[in-house]
This record gives C-alpha cells, structure tokens and sequence, in this order.
C-alpha cells in the first residue's frame, strides 16, 4: 500500500522531462560531470510551471527540477474551447513563441519543448510555432512568458470598464 503522501502528489501534478544535459567542468585535476534537469510540472487545469535542477546524478537533478517547477507555478488562461483567449508572442532571450487561439478538434499543434508546457498545462485546442533559437530551455521559458502576459477578457473588460462582448468584437 502507498503512502498517502505519494498518492496526493501524484493526484496534484504530473510531470515531464524535458531535457537532461550533461555538464563537464575542467578542473586542476580532470573533469567533473554533473547533470542539469529541464522538467515541466502541471496539473493539466491551468496551473503550470518549470524546473531547472543540477547534481552530480540524474535522479537528484530531477528531484530538485521537479521542487523549483512547483515553486514556480502560474496560472494559465483557458477557453472554453480549450484554447487561449487571443493570440500572442512570448519571448525568452533570443527564442520566440507564438501562440494562436484554435478551435475546437485541431489538437495542440506544437514542437517538443512547447508541446510539454501546453499539455500540462491544460490546453486542448492550440497552435504554436517555435521563431529564433531552437534551445529547449529557451523555447520553454519564451512558452510560459507567453502565457504569463495573456490576460482572461474578463479582467481586460474590468481594466477597460466594458462588458466582455465589447471587447470580443
């Protein structure tokens, strides 16, 4: 039987690896190894973050990704169509991402590192594509700036003092 800690977890996140990198710094007497752990954390209902981890072996890095990613969480807008609510543009360095709103059956049409965000994210109906560095890190990073930025019509309607049919037009 399981313990009902492990149970919560796995009830409250799912997690996905991303990327593990192996790292060598030259030293004075040879080589150290280490690893770094790239790992997107979501609950697939509009909360989503991201972890970077180093130790000396894989499983540690993944255990400290995995702690900094829920750290980390945000809140994502979603549709009702299982979408976001307009299109935008997240950027992270020199990786760019562009998101487009997408109707109901088209999937989420995204590259691997985008592709990770957006399922643990929750989203259902999105396209994506992946402009100027193709760097994992990087191009998750730009992924959930993007959906950091994007704001429900509802909260902009509130800012703009309009009804949420206006601002839809």
């Amino acid at each position: 039987m399981k313990s009902k800690r492990v149970d919560e977890r796995q009830d409250e996140f799912d997690d996905n690896v991303v990327a593990i990198k192996r790292v060598t710094k030259v030293v004075k007497g040879g080589r150290n190894m280490r690893f770094a752990a790239l790992i997107v954390v979501g609950d697939r209902k509009g909360h989503v973050g991201v972890g970077v981890g180093k130790a000396a072996e894989i499983p540690e890095a993944i255990r400290k990704a995995r702690e900094e990613a829920k750290k980390k969480l945000i809140t994502v807008p979603i549709n009702e169509a299982g979408s976001v609510p307009y299109g935008y543009t997240g950027k992270f360095g020199s990786a760019e991402v562009l998101l487009k709103t997408a109707p109901e059956g088209t999937g989420i049409i995204a590259g691997g590192p985008a592709r990770s965000v957006l399922d643990l994210a929750g989203y259902r109906n999105i396209r994506t594509k992946s402009l100027g560095s193709k760097n994992k890190q990087n191009v998750v990073l730009a992924t959930l700036e993007g959906l950091r930025a994007i704001r429900d019509p509802e909260k902009i309607a509130k800012l703009r003092g309009k009804t949420v049919a206006e601002i839809l037009k």
